[in-house]
């Protein structure tokens, strides 16, 4: 399988810079991998958190629901 990727910069809070830092070397990973794996996590709790809150919105139409699955 074909993974294709994006060099991305931004910016962080210095203290959390060495915070990865360390856990780079502690790990023995790569800042990237960290990083990757921290932001996949958090999309997923986000995901999460979005089908609870859809659950509780009884006022979703259930053919709206599986559309937006693709289902």
């Amino acid at each position: 399988m074909y993974k294709s990727v994006k060099p991305v910069t931004f910016t962080l809070p210095l203290p959390l810079l060495e915070e990865l830092d360390f856990l780079s070397k502690e790990l023995g990973k790569k800042k990237t991998a960290i990083v990757k794996e921290a932001l996949e996590m958090y999309l997923d709790m986000y995901d999460l958190k979005v089908a609870q809150s859809r659950l509780k919105d009884k006022n979703i139409p259930a053919n709206e629901f599986f559309k937006e699955l693709g289902i």
